[in-house]
């Protein structure tokens, strides 16, 4: 029996089109939780910039890929960047090329700078335009990820100077970077334990890259059908489009409403 839902929020309860929940998916959720099932957010957004969910209401949020997990005031788990990873990030873009990226502590998000591919980023998402900060301000600040604006090609020599890091994508143009051994799985174990769900009680549904660790931990894992074929190959069940009620469609196959 599915006790828990986690649910990704880009392309899996906000439409990429609208950029809001569709209504046949907020009634279905809505559903699910009057059943008693809890529902928790699990999202690459840092907290303040969970701005789309309207009145919708969780029980959780995984924040930073996993990296801040909390659930009202409690702070259920964190995990930051080793400062040397900073540091070393920080050389990289200041030695070798320039790196557009986001740096996000506990209470906010900054930017080192902005081009076109970051304003498209935040055009896309409606995120709040980013304070300009320069990147060695953060070198003796707790970061708990860094969303890195480079192409796949470079990936692999920018993360062999990280490996207190990891790389995960959920849009091609860039990196969520977060410290080693966090990723959305982690929340699912952390609030398994906090909650008391066994592993096969819970759901996960989402559509990236960054999805993929939930989706192969929760005892049911659902990708959209508007997700990546790694992301389809990881899961239990392929759901519809999140145009086409797939979170209320993944939930009514396994008799969650």
């Amino acid at each position: 029996m599915i006790k828990a839902v986690f649910l990704d929020i880009d392309g899996t309860m906000v439409s990429f089109k609208t950029h809001r929940v569709p209504e046949n998916i907020k009634q279905a959720l809505r559903e699910a939780g009057s059943k008693g099932v809890k529902l928790f957010v699990a999202t690459g957004r840092h907290r303040t910039d969970i701005n789309n969910l309207d009145d919708l209401e969780f029980d959780g949020y995984i924040t930073l890929n996993g990296g801040y997990c909390f659930a009202g005031d409690r702070v259920i788990f964190k995990k930051s960047i080793p400062r040397e990873d900073v540091a070393a990030f920080v050389r990289y873009e200041e030695e070798v090329e320039p790196v557009p990226c986001f740096f996000v502590e506990a209470d906010c998000v900054s930017a080192n700078r902005t081009d076109k591919q970051t304003e498209r980023m935040m055009e896309l998402v409606h995120f709040t335009p980013r304070m300009i900060v320069p990147s060695r301000e953060f070198l003796h600040r707790e970061i708990f990820q860094m969303t890195a604006f480079f192409p796949v090609e470079r990936e692999d020599e920018i993360m062999k100077r990280l490996p207190g890091c990891t790389a995960a994508r959920w849009y091609p143009t860039f990196a969520d970077i977060v410290a080693r051994g966090v990723d959305k799985s982690v929340g699912l174990e952390k609030f398994g334990a906090c909650f008391g769900f066994d592993t096969d009680e819970m759901m996960a549904i989402g559509d990236g890259g960054n999805d993929i660790a939930m989706i192969k931990y929760a005892g049911t894992g659902v990708a959209m059908a508007n997700a990546g074929d790694e992301v389809k190959q990881a899961a239990d069940y392929i759901t519809t489009t999140v145009d086409d009620d797939g979170v209320g469609n993944a939930l009514r196959h396994f008799g969650v409403i």
